[in-house]
């Protein structure tokens, strides 16, 4: 999508896809970019890192619908990244996840239909399919209510989407900065010699978003073609030389992930390089200039079952890329 003269806000934009999104944006010519999160650190530190005047900073939390009311103020595009998404954490704080999460995303709804915002997507992850912990089970609702925000919009022109994907390489918090810290040991910690994970790198991820900005209609779950790999494989990329100690499955974890289950197949539409979870509103209507085919009813996305897989020498290229 040309962001040529947009004003966009990023909720959560001190995080690493926060960064890399505006990266992008001031580089295709966006009017403005307000970052709304609640730390201001962060904000402190990433004002002086980019020192663009086309940069807004906004301190408030998802929570607080009032002053998203007021941050949402002559905005076009919001792209709702703000979450608590450490699955331990939102295990043993289970309401703070579901106030962050699920009550934060109604807010996020009810003030861009209010305010007049023409486009938001929400991040999502691959947790939220067919979830297990409490992590995935907040942001299957958040997917939930913003499918459904289109169908009482009324007259007004906002439309939500949401895009989910895996496992972002680098990313704050992620197994890699852990990995690479722990290989000074000598020794590796991995849950489980056959956990797998979608994989996909920071950059790829932003722009898949702003690609899906340019192709939302509203109310679709944009899931895009990425690899998989092996924990295994992730550790012998790292550390070849560092013992792997197997330290069991974490509370809430998966052996494998999913992004599409067999019962969303039934309505799932297959493009080029990524899939479309439709909503199941009579009045969505497929992009004409597109045309995706149907999936077989058994089918479905896992990490353990994908055709595209990373090998060791392709994650060292990534990690080494970082």
């Amino acid at each position: 999508m040309n962001l040529t003269n947009k004003v966009i806000l990023v909720t959560g934009g001190t995080g690493s896809f926060g960064k890399k999104f505006v990266t992008k944006a001031l580089e295709n010519g966006v009017k403005k970019v307000i970052i709304f999160s609640r730390d201001e650190l962060k904000q402190y530190e990433m004002a002086q890192e980019f020192r663009d005047e086309r940069i807004r900073f906004f301190l408030g939390d998802v929570r607080d619908k009032d002053r998203l009311y007021r941050a949402f103020d002559g905005v076009d595009i919001v792209i709702h990244a703000a979450a608590l998404k450490h699955v331990g954490a939102c295990e043993y704080n289970p309401f703070e996840a579901v106030k962050t999460n699920i009550y934060g995303a109604q807010n996020i709804i009810e003030a861009a239909i209010d305010r007049g915002v023409k486009r938001v997507i929400a991040l999502s992850t691959d947790k939220a399919a067919a979830p297990i912990n409490l992590y995935g089970a907040t942001k299957l609702a958040s997917d939930k209510l913003f499918v459904a925000a289109n169908s009482y919009v009324g007259e007004k022109e906002t439309r939500f989407a949401v895009v989910r994907y895996g496992n972002v390489v680098g990313s704050r918090g992620s197994v890699v900065p852990f990995f690479k810290k722990m290989a000074a040991t000598g020794k590796l910690p991995v849950t489980d010699e056959r956990m797998t994970r979608f994989w996909i790198t920071l950059d790829q991820g932003v722009q898949f978003v702003i690609d899906c900005l340019g192709r939302l209609q509203g109310g679709e779950i944009f899931v895009p073609k990425i690899p998989s790999m092996k924990v295994t494989d992730l550790a012998k990329a790292i550390a070849p030389d560092a013992e792997i100690q197997y330290v069991g499955i974490r509370p809430g974890e998966k052996l494998h992930e999913a992004m599409i289950t067999e019962d969303d197949s039934r309505h799932t539409l297959e493009f080029d390089n990524y899939y479309v979870i439709t909503p199941e509103f009579s009045w969505w209507a497929q992009n004409g200039s597109e045309k995706g085919k149907s999936l077989p009813e058994d089918f479905k996305f896992t990490s353990d079952n994908n055709i595209s897989w990373l090998t060791v020498e392709e994650l060292r290229a990534l990690v080494e890329e970082m």
